[in-house]
C-alpha cells in the first residue's frame, strides 16, 4: 500500500507539472510562449528527467520518501509550483537540489529570506538557544516548508477518523514517511525550542507573514499545531484545488495560532440537538422494535451538523434550502430538522395515516416543505426535503433542478439565497454514476446552482459490502476532486468537529459558490435495516459496535467533566426530549386529523395552490391564438438583426419562415414548435428547453440560437419578441440523460407557471434516464402528490438508421400508463376526468399544428401532467406534413384523432378497411394508397395514445361501419403501441353502436429482439411489405 501511495504522489506531481495553463509562475503558458523553442524543449526534457529521477529514487530507497526528493510534498497541487518558485527566488537553498537546477536557468529575481533565525550567542544564561548541528539554516528551512506541506497534503490520511478505531478512512493502514520528523535529518537535529519565523507572502496560514507577525513560534509549538490541525478528528483535503485563493481561505480558518474553540453556549446547543437526535432513534426503537425505519444510530451528530450548517448559511444570506437524501436517517431529519409533526411520523408507524389522493409511499421515502424560524439567528427560512425512491442518489439531479428553478423565480442571480444540500451514503457516493453526472452540471451556465453542500454519512460499509469491495479509490469522496471540491473528513463521534466542518462548508459555499463535501466517518449500529442481521457478513465490525458507547453519552460526559454543564442539566434536556416524544406519541393514537394529508401537503402554502387535484374537474380549453397575434409573433421570431451574419443555410431557413407566416401555408415542424414557445412566452410563461444539441436540434430543424459567422455572437429570436415577454432558457446539456432529465424534472416541480422541455438526442437514448422516468416522472403524483408538467421529446421513426436510432421504445412509456383498458371513461366533456386521473400523456403527432397545440395545452388548463412526445425525423421537412397558419388560429385545439381528410373517401359505407396508425408510418401508407389508387381503405391517425381516445375511436369505427379494423405500425409487434392499444380497441368496439367488428388485425414488423434492422435494403423491404399488407384487403 505504501508503494501505491508513493507512486500516486509521483503521478499527481507530474500531473501538476504538466498543468501549464492553469497557473502563473514558471510553468505559465504565457511565459512558455515568450521563451524560445529551445527553452520549451528544455522544460519538457526536464520534466521527463525529474519524473525518472523521482521514481528511481523512490524504488531504490525502498519507498522511504525524504524531504529533499524531487517533488516532495507537492501533492497534486499545481499552484504549489508557483509558490515553490517564489520560495526559491527568496532563498535558493530552501528548495530541493533538482528544483534549484531548474530555477537557476530562469532570470534572477527576489531576495533571500531565511525561515529560521539563529539565536544570538549573547542570549540569556538559560541556554535555551538552538545550535545548527551539522547542517545549514537554509537546508533546515527547506525541510520545514516541506514538512508543513506534507501535513497539508497528506495529514488527512493519518487522522483519527474512525469512531470504531478499526479502519483508516482511506483504506490504507500505512504511515506517511513525509509526516515523520525523523525523515527530515536537519530538522530532527534541532532543539525543539528553536525559534521559527515563517514568512511567505503568497501563502496564508502557518506560512503567512501576517500570522507570524503576532506569534512567536518554536519548532515544538509549530509541530504541535500541525498535529492538532491535521492529525485530529478532522481530515482536511483541499490541496488538489488549483486555486490559491480557495486554499488560502481554508488555511486562514484552520491554520490558526491556537485551536478555535466552540463557546460553552454553543456546546449546550449541540448537546440539546444531539439529545433530540439520539433519543428520537431510541424512542422509535423501543416503540416499534420490529418495524423498518433505517435509523441514524451511529451518526446522530448529523443532526446538529445540518442544523448548524443551516444557521450559518442563513446568517450569510441564504433564505431557502432544498435537501435530498437517502432513506437512512430520513425520519430523524424530517422530525428534527424539517419539523414535520412527530405525531404524524408516529401515526405512519401505526399504519393509520392514509393519503386520500394517492397510493402513498413508505414513510422513509416521503418529503415535506415548511417555513421555519431559526431562534439562534432570528431568520425565517424555507426548508424543502424532496421525496425520493430507494434508488440511491437518483434524487440528486432533482434537487439541483428544483434549486435552480427556485433561484430563477426568486431572481437569485448570485445564487446566494437558495442552497442545495445533498446527503449520501458512502457506497452510493462512490458507486452510483448519477453522482458524477450531477456534479458534472455544477459549473455549467444553465445548470449551476452556486455550489452544493454534500454530506456523506460514511457507514464504512454498503448493504453487506466492505469498502475495499465497493470502490477503487482511497476515500469514498474522491469523486468530488474532479470538480475541485474541498473535502472535510470528520469523526462522527466528535459532534463539535462535525458542527465545525459543517459551518466551514457553509461559509465556503457562500464565499465561492462551488461544491464542498463533508465526509462524516461513522458506523451503522444495526444492519441495513432494523430487521437485518449484520453479523452474517461483518462479525468483527459488529462485535466492536456492540461495545461502542453512543455519542450522546460520550459527549454528555465530556461536557460534565470540563464543567460546561452539570449532570442535572443533561438530565433536564433528556427529560424535555422524552416529554415531547411522549406527548406527540399520545396525539398520534387519537388525532384523526393527521390522516388528512392529501390536500394539505399537495396544495397549501405552495405555488401550486390554484391547481386542481386529479379528482377535481378542469375544463378543456382551446389553445388556438388570434391570427393577428400569430402573424406578429411569427414575423418577430423569423427575423434576424440586419447587422447579423448567419450561416447562409440558416439565413435561408429564416427567410422560409418569413414566407410561411406571410403566406399562411407550409408551416413545418420547426415553425410550429417555435410558435408554441413564442406564444407562451408572450403570454408570460417561462419556457426552458434542455438536452443534447437542443439549440440547433439534432436534425437541424430548430435553430433557436443562431451564431454569427464572423463574431460567433449568439442571437436567440425567442428572447426578442417583445419587451414584456417572459424569458426563454434554452441550453445544450452535457452528454448525460440521467442527470439532465432528473434536473429538468426537479425544475418542473417548482412552479406550474412554466413549460419545461427535455429532448433526447435520439429517443432510445432516454434508456439511460429511465430511473427518473420510472421513479419520478410517471408516478410521483400518485406516490407523493407532486405534480409536474414536464414535457419529454423523443425522436422516433423508422428510416433505415439501424437499431439505435429508429425506436424510442414507445411501449415502455405506454406500459407505465395507469388507465384501465377495459373501462370506458365519461364521454361528456363537461364532466370527464380522464386526463386528470391518468398519470401522464403520450402523443405521437403528425402535424406541426398538433405539436403546437400539444405544447400549449400543457399550460392552458388547471392541472399539470407530464407529456411524452414521440417526435419525427423525416417529417420535419416533409411537405405533406406541413400545416397552414389557420390550424394554429383562434378556435382550434389539439386533435386526439385525425380522421381521413384527404378527400379520397367519398362514401364511408364503401370503406372495407379502416387502418389506424400513429406517427410517421401514416405518410408511408398515404403514399402507398396513392400509388395503388386505392379508395376503399381509410387511414386514421391516433395522435394521442394515452389517455386513449375511446369515444373518438368509437365514432370513427361506427362511421366506417362496414370496414374491418386494422392497427398498423412500423415497429415489431412486441414494440410500439400495439400491446397498449389492442385491448382498448376491443373495449371501444364492444361499445360501438353500428359496426359489427369486434377485433383488430395487426399489421407491422414481426416480433424481434432488436428494435430494427441495420441493413438498409432489409429495412426498405420490410417497410414496403407492411404498407402493402395494410392496404391489401
Amino acid at each position: 500500500m505504501l508503494r501505491s501511495k508513493a507512486l500516486k504522489s509521483v503521478s499527481s506531481s507530474v500531473k501538476a507539472l504538466a498543468n501549464t495553463s492553469s497557473q502563473k509562475g514558471f510553468l505559465h503558458s504565457s511565459q512558455l510562449i515568450k521563451n524560445n523553442n529551445n527553452d520549451s524543449i528544455r522544460l519538457i526534457k526536464l520534466l521527463e528527467q525529474q519524473t525518472r529521477m523521482f521514481t528511481t529514487s523512490l524504488i531504490n530507497s525502498q519507498l522511504t520518501i525524504g524531504p529533499s526528493d524531487s517533488f516532495a510534498g507537492v501533492g497534486s497541487n499545481s499552484q504549489y509550483l508557483e509558490e515553490l518558485e517564489t520560495q526559491w527566488r527568496q532563498n535558493p537553498s530552501s528548495v530541493p537540489v533538482d528544483w534549484q537546477r531548474y530555477f537557476s536557468g530562469l532570470p534572477e529575481a527576489g531576495t533571500s529570506q531565511q525561515v529560521f533565525q539563529q539565536i544570538s550567542q549573547q542570549q540569556t544564561s538559560t541556554g535555551g538557544g538552538a545550535k545548527m548541528i551539522g547542517t545549514s539554516e537554509e537546508s533546515a528551512s527547506g525541510e520545514l516548508v516541506s514538512l508543513i506541506r506534507a501535513y497539508q497534503v497528506y495529514g488527512h490520511a493519518c487522522c483519527n477518523l474512525d469512531p470504531l478505531g478499526m479502519f483508516d478512512a482511506d483504506l490504507d493502514h500505512t504511515q506517511i514517511p513525509t509526516l515523520q520528523l525523523q525523515n527530515y535529518p536537519n530538522l530532527a537535529k534541532l532543539d525543539p525550542k528553536t525559534p521559527v519565523v515563517l514568512s511567505q507572502g503568497l501563502i496564508k496560514g502557518f506560512l503567512s507573514s501576517s500570522l507570524n507577525n503576532n506569534v512567536q513560534w518554536t519548532l515544538e509549538t509549530l509541530l504541535n499545531r500541525l498535529k492538532e490541525t491535521y492529525l485530529g478528528t478532522v481530515g482536511y483535503e483541499y490541496m488538489h484545488i488549483n486555486d490559491r485563493e480557495k486554499c488560502n481561505w481554508i488555511r486562514e480558518r484552520i491554520e490558526t495560532p491556537t485551536k478555535v474553540e466552540i463557546s460553552n453556549d454553543e456546546k449546550k446547543v449541540i448537546l440539546e440537538r444531539l439529545t433530540f437526535s439520539s433519543m428520537f432513534e431510541e424512542y422509535l426503537a423501543n416503540k416499534f422494535p420490529t418495524t423498518k425505519r433505517f435509523g441514524l444510530e451511529g451518526c446522530e451528530s448529523l443532526i446538529p451538523g445540518i442544523k448548524s450548517l443551516i444557521d450559518t448559511s442563513s446568517l450569510l444570506g441564504c433564505e431557502s434550502f432544498v435537501l435530498g437524501m437517502p432513506h437512512r436517517g430520513r425520519l430523524n431529519v424530517l422530525g428534527n430538522v424539517m419539523r414535520k409533526p412527530l405525531a404524524q411520523i408516529f401515526r405512519e408507524f401505526f399504519g393509520k395515516t392514509e393519503n386520500k389522493l394517492g397510493s402513498g409511499d413508505v414513510k422513509y421515502h416521503l418529503g415535506t416543505s415548511c417555513k421555519r424560524f431559526l431562534p439562534f439567528t432570528q431568520k425565517e427560512v424555507q426548508l424543502t426535503l424532496v421525496p425520493n425512491p430507494s434508488h440511491l442518489e437518483a434524487v440528486n439531479p432533482v434537487v439541483e433542478g428544483k434549486t435552480r428553478a427556485k433561484q430563477y423565480f426568486a431572481k437569485d442571480e448570485k445564487k446566494e439565497k437558495v442552497m442545495p444540500i445533498l446527503l449520501h451514503g458512502d457506497a452510493a457516493f462512490a458507486g452510483q454514476g448519477v453522482v458524477y453526472e450531477t456534479m458534472g452540471l455544477s459549473d455549467l451556465k444553465e445548470y449551476s446552482t452556486g455550489g452544493t453542500i454534500h454530506i456523506i454519512v460514511n457507514n464504512q460499509i454498503g448493504f453487506t459490502t466492505n469498502p475495499r469491495n465497493s470502490r477503487s479509490t482511497p476515500y469514498c469522496s474522491d469523486l468530488a476532486k474532479f470538480v475541485s471540491a474541498p473535502i472535510f473528513h470528520v469523526n462522527g463521534d466528535d459532534p463539535e468537529s462535525v458542527v465545525r466542518v459543517c459551518k466551514l462548508a457553509a461559509e465556503y459555499r457562500q464565499q465561492f459558490h462551488t461544491d464542498v463535501v463533508v465526509d462524516i466517518v461513522c458506523y451503522r449500529k444495526r444492519g441495513h435495516n432494523e430487521l437485518d442481521e449484520p453479523m452474517f457478513t461483518q462479525p468483527k465490525m459488529y462485535k466492536q459496535i456492540a461495545k461502542q458507547e453512543n455519542v450522546l453519552s460520550k459527549y454528555s460526559k465530556s461536557l460534565i467533566d470540563t464543567g460546561v454543564v452539570t449532570k442535572e442539566h443533561v438530565d433536564s434536556v433528556e427529560q424535555q426530549a422524552k416529554t415531547v416524544f411522549d406527548n406527540e406519541f399520545a396525539r398520534a393514537k387519537t388525532d384523526e386529523k393527521l390522516d388528512i394529508t392529501g390536500e394539505v401537503w399537495y396544495l397549501q402554502g405552495s405555488k401550486w395552490d390554484r391547481m386542481k387535484t386529479p379528482h377535481d374537474y378542469s375544463a378543456i380549453r382551446r389553445t388556438g391564438v388570434p391570427m393577428e397575434t400569430l402573424k406578429k409573433i411569427g414575423s418577430s421570431v423569423s427575423t434576424l438583426p440586419k447587422d447579423f451574419h448567419p450561416h447562409k443555410g440558416i439565413g435561408r431557413v429564416y427567410e422560409q419562415r418569413q414566407k410561411m407566416i406571410e403566406s399562411g401555408e407550409g408551416l413545418d415542424w420547426g415553425m410550429g414548435e417555435t410558435l408554441a414557445y413564442a406564444t407562451l412566452l408572450e403570454e408570460g410563461f417561462h419556457v426552458r428547453i434542455s438536452g443534447q444539441d437542443v439549440e440547433r436540434g439534432t436534425f437541424s430543424h430548430r435553430h433557436a440560437v443562431v451564431i454569427d459567422q464572423e463574431t460567433e455572437d449568439r442571437y436567440t429570436p425567442l428572447n426578442n419578441i417583445s419587451k414584456n415577454q417572459a424569458e426563454l432558457t434554452i441550453s445544450n446539456s452535457s452528454l448525460s440523460e440521467y442527470a439532465v432529465l432528473g434536473f429538468e424534472y426537479g425544475y418542473s416541480i417548482e412552479s406550474p407557471n412554466q413549460l419545461v422541455v427535455w429532448e433526447a438526442q435520439f429517443g432510445d437514448f432516454a434508456n439511460g434516464a429511465h430511473t427518473i422516468i420510472d421513479q419520478f416522472v410517471s408516478c410521483a403524483e400518485q406516490k407523493w402528490l407532486r405534480a409536474s408538467g414536464l414535457t419529454i421529446l423523443l425522436p422516433h421513426g423508422y428510416e433505415g438508421q439501424g437499431p439505435e436510432h429508429s425506436n424510442a421504445r414507445m411501449e415502455r412509456y405506454l406500459q407505465l400508463v395507469d388507465e384501465d383498458d377495459s373501462t370506458l371513461p365519461e364521454k361528456d366533456p363537461s364532466r370527464t376526468l380522464q386526463i386528470q386521473k391518468t398519470n401522464w400523456q403520450v402523443v405521437n403527432c403528425t402535424t406541426p399544428a398538433n405539436i403546437f397545440h400539444a405544447l400549449r395545452r400543457q399550460l392552458h388548463r388547471d392541472f399539470r401532467k407530464p407529456l411524452v412526445v414521440f417526435t419525427p425525423k423525416s417529417l420535419l421537412r416533409l411537405k405533406e406534413a406541413a400545416s397552414s397558419l389557420s390550424e394554429f388560429a383562434e378556435g382550434t385545439s389539439f386533435r386526439q384523432v385525425i380522421d381521413d381528410e384527404t378527400g379520397v373517401i367519398t362514401d364511408p359505407s364503401k370503406v372495407k378497411r379502416v387502418v389506424f396508425c400513429s406517427g410517421k408510418v401514416y405518410y408511408d401508407l398515404l403514399l402507398g394508397r396513392k400509388e395503388k389508387n386505392i379508395d376503399n381503405v381509410a387511414l386514421v391517425r391516433l395522435e394521442q395514445l394515452a389517455p386513449f381516445p375511446f369515444h373518438r375511436v368509437m365514432e370513427i369505427c361506427d362511421k366506417y361501419s362496414n370496414a374491418e379494423v386494422v392497427w398498423c405500425q412500423e415497429e415489431p409487434k412486441n414494440y410500439g403501441a400495439f400491446s397498449f392499444v389492442y385491448f382498448r380497441f376491443l373495449t371501444a368496439l364492444k361499445h360501438c353502436q353500428v359496426t359489427k367488428t369486434r377485433d383488430v388485425k395487426y399489421v407491422g414488423r414481426h416480433i424481434s429482439a432488436s428494435p430494427a434492422t441495420g441493413y438498409g435494403s432489409r429495412h426498405t423491404k420490410e417497410q414496403s411489405e407492411l404498407v402493402t399488407e395494410a392496404l391489401t384487403l
